[in-house]
């Protein structure tokens, strides 16, 4: 089972360790890795939550107690994260919130799926395909509320509801996923030729955003923000799964649902925990640090959540 692990989560730093070899050689130049970044982020990511969600079961995939046990742990850790780097290391308010955001979101998709897959089969992904559906809109709406709160306070109510609303539909991973409910909703078919040119497109996208997050890694270094960085990392490996597993058990969540939602819990800092600094330009460093030493060091932890659950 460890060799297992081994073979997911290797590939993810080959990828990450050619972008950033590439760029620290010269070979692409900050624009370049810019624009790299915008096309996974703002093209390529959305599409692939768009087909994701439009092709999902949702009555299959939907149990309240599972989404309510994987959420709450998460916006528990969101608070940790938030009032930890305000108390503890004196960040201010909008850093703050970005770190809180890495925090809260866990790399469901690109170590959750496959992990998942390989320690209890491709018949035990239920859980994680609910959890996904449900993960960026979830996720994006705490981050992008409390920061657009924090940014126009004292402002007025109505204009941080129109601040919120505004971010939250220029965002292009929410509409995404919005489109996606609606396909799947209406019971509207993708065109073939549309399903196949998304296809190419989102195969694209994470090995593309991989890529591009070593190359930000060439600029964003943990050097001054090392025991910020080991905090994210210590509420997304450990807190969040465990308080998932003490939901999870209360609520007496099915065994398959359970151990997804714990394994979920369990994975790294996402990838979108510096999509998110990178919207506000927060906290860029702690994000992308986060990504990579908590990817790292799930190795152990994921390990050890797979021999608990058992």
């Amino acid at each position: 089972m460890f060799q297992s692990l081994i073979d997911v989560i290797l590939p993810v730093f080959l990828v990450i360790g050619a972008g950033y070899a590439a760029t620290r050689a010269g070979y692409f130049r900050t624009d370049h890795i810019d624009g790299l970044m915008r096309f996974t982020q703002s093209f390529a990511i959305p599409c692939l939550l768009f087909r994701a969600i439009a092709g999902l079961d949702l009555e299959a995939s939907f149990d309240p107690r599972l989404l309510a046990s994987f959420y709450t742990g998460a916006a528990l850790c969101f608070i940790a994260g938030l009032f930890g780097a305000r108390l503890i290391f004196h960040r201010d308010w909008e850093d703050c919130v970005a770190i809180g955001f890495c925090c809260l979101f866990s790399n469901s998709v690109l170590l959750g799926l496959p992990i998942t897959e390989r320690a209890y089969g491709a018949g035990n992904l239920t859980g994680n395909y609910a959890i996904i559906a449900f993960h960026s809109p979830f996720c994006y709406g705490v981050g992008i509320t409390m920061m657009e709160i924090i940014r126009n306070r004292g402002d007025g109510g109505r204009r941080m509801v129109r601040s919120v609303l505004t971010a939250m539909f220029k965002n292009a991973l929410i509409l995404g996923i919005a489109l996606g409910f609606v396909v799947n909703l209406s019971g509207l078919a993708v065109p073939l030729v549309v399903d196949e040119a998304l296809g190419l497109i989102t195969r694209a996208a994470l090995p593309g955003a991989l890529f591009a997050l070593g190359g930000v890694l060439v600029q964003y270094r943990p050097e001054g923000d090392l025991r910020t960085i080991l905090f994210v990392c210590c509420i997304s490996l450990i807190l969040h799964p465990t308080l998932v597993w003490l939901f999870g058990k209360a609520l007496s969540l099915p065994q398959d649902l359970f151990r997804s939602a714990v394994l979920n819990a369990s994975m790294a800092t996402g990838f979108n925990g510096y999509i998110f600094a990178s919207m506000y330009g927060r906290a860029k460093r702690v994000a992308a640090s986060s990504v990579l030493i908590a990817t790292g060091a799930s190795i152990l932890t994921v390990w050890a959540w797979l021999t608990v659950l058992g």
